[in-house]
């Protein structure tokens, strides 16, 4: 195995910030130094001058290869490591699926032999259980045991992957004996369906009317259950892709009462807006994904949760489908569109974006986009810093380089961009996944297959 050498550049981890040598040895991060403090020789040095050195970039959602409405993600987990890798992100944690009447384990295996030997960069999974009974409550203490540590559920979807106030509690039960998180999808999913039906029924099928069913007041109410049901059962539980400011009020209550409850939020719900869902000429049908799309005055309240830690973790929702015959399938109904955005190549530039803007200072985006990730789901400190000892997963960042977001030039397999001609400032230069190029000097230099299966702990949280 070579030796690397990262010399020159400022050192940023969610604890400290100093100017430092890294060295690389075996895949893992042997030393950090002063510089010129040791005389170290290495194979390869990397001259990091006037550019951050960051820990890789955990995604903790994404949705590889998700089957949805008849379709499915059109990023394959070889094009979405490899997307993934472009912004700066070295492991992702991806969702498996249980199919209704079917065991948690074949959705597991399911999802292991379509990433296995595919991936770029280090991958987990999440389990969805979207069929809570006996024999599947059962199985979550054995994926537990395995490092399939965090399991999702929907109040969402009645028909699909929809479980009831019962079900919900015996999971959290489950979870609360095995040291499994609860992760959820927070809202009312039969009076939403009510609101769907009766919209359509006026006439009301244009993209934009998919974020007015999806009430802001269910998002909060379902949250609100879900924490108090979390509450009897005694267990943690994190809420997935928090959009509305009553939600998000609904976690900070919780959290003020010192209950153990999470959540996360998306780069689309501190960027986009309703705004988008109602662009012109099914436009908007780019923008559709659940929680939906808020106004924008909600934007404020998420970032200010962010910097509170109200909200602990950006992820991604990363669901791409392509307008061209996919989002089309809801021309006439927006009920039809398929849920979800692209997203998991450019989460680590927007959040620099917001330290630029003042919003986020460098730590805090490093907190909330690899530290944060890597404790709520047990990969710290393997992932997440830049720590003698842990994986040699690093980003050499110019905060400088200027780039425009577009769909001719990013490397999801989408044919459309979310955040069409922004202009950002900050870019990834060079990627090490387990001290291995995987971007070098913005050229791409991994492959499929060195990715591997990261078993998880348990949420560090909680300890």
């Amino acid at each position: 195995m070579t030796r690397t050498l990262i010399t020159g550049g400022l050192v940023i981890t969610a604890a400290e910030e100093l100017h430092a040598d890294v060295l690389i040895e075996n895949g893992r991060i042997e030393a950090v130094a002063t510089p010129g403090s040791q005389r170290w020789t290495a194979d390869r040095v990397l001259d990091a001058s006037h550019k951050y050195v960051i820990p890789g970039g955990i995604d903790a959602h994404t949705h590889m290869e998700m089957p949805f409405g008849g379709t499915f993600a059109s990023d394959t987990f070889e094009s979405g490591t490899r997307a993934a890798a472009w912004g700066g992100t070295t492991t992702i944690i991806d969702f498996a699926v249980q199919s209704k009447g079917a065991a948690l384990r074949a959705g597991l295996d399911t999802w292991h032999a379509k990433a296995d030997g595919q991936c770029a960069i280090d991958y987990g999974f999440h389990m969805i259980v979207s069929d809570v009974n006996a024999s599947t409550l059962a199985e979550m203490d054995g994926l537990v045991g395995e490092g399939v540590t965090s399991f999702k559920l929907f109040m969402a979807y009645p028909g699909v992957f929809y479980s009831d106030d019962g079900q919900i509690l015996r999971a959290m039960q489950q979870a609360a004996g095995n040291g499994g998180l609860i992760m959820m999808h927070a809202e009312n999913g039969i009076a939403i369906d009510v609101l769907v039906e009766q919209a359509l029924q006026r006439g009301e099928t244009d993209p934009r009317y998919h974020g007015e069913v999806r009430k802001a007041l269910l998002e909060s109410e379902a949250t609100h259950r879900a924490i108090r049901l979390a509450q009897v059962a005694g267990a943690p539980l994190y809420v997935v892709h928090v959009s509305a400011r009553e939600a998000l009020a609904e976690l900070a209550r919780a959290r003020a009462e010192e209950l153990p409850v999470f959540g996360e939020t998306c780069p689309q719900y501190l960027f986009l807006s309703t705004d988008n869902l109602a662009e012109p000429d099914f436009e908007g049908a780019k923008y559709v994904c659940s929680t939906p799309l808020r106004p924008k005055e909600h934007q404020a309240a998420l970032w200010r949760g962010l910097r509170t830690d109200d909200l602990q973790v950006v992820s991604t929702d990363h669901c791409p489908f392509c307008f061209s015959g996919q989002k089309e399938l809801g021309r006439g109904d927006f009920s039809k569109i398929p849920n979800g955005m692209p997203g998991v190549e450019h989460r680590m530039d927007l959040l620099h974006q917001a330290v630029v803007e003042g919003r986020l200072s460098r730590r805090r985006w490093i907190e909330i986009a690899c530290a944060a990730p890597a404790r709520m789901f047990g990969l710290y400190p393997r992932k997440g810093t830049l720590a003698p000892g842990a994986d040699a997963d690093v980003v050499i960042y110019d905060p400088h380089a200027e780039h425009t977001l577009s769909a001719a030039t990013h490397h999801m397999n989408v044919d459309y961009s979310a955040y069409e001609g922004k202009r950002l400032t900050g870019g990834v230069e060079t990627v090490l996944s387990r001290g291995e190029p995987v971007i070098d000097q913005r050229e791409f230099t991994g492959r499929a297959g060195h990715g591997a299966y990261v078993p998880r702990g348990t949420c560090q949280y909680l300890n």
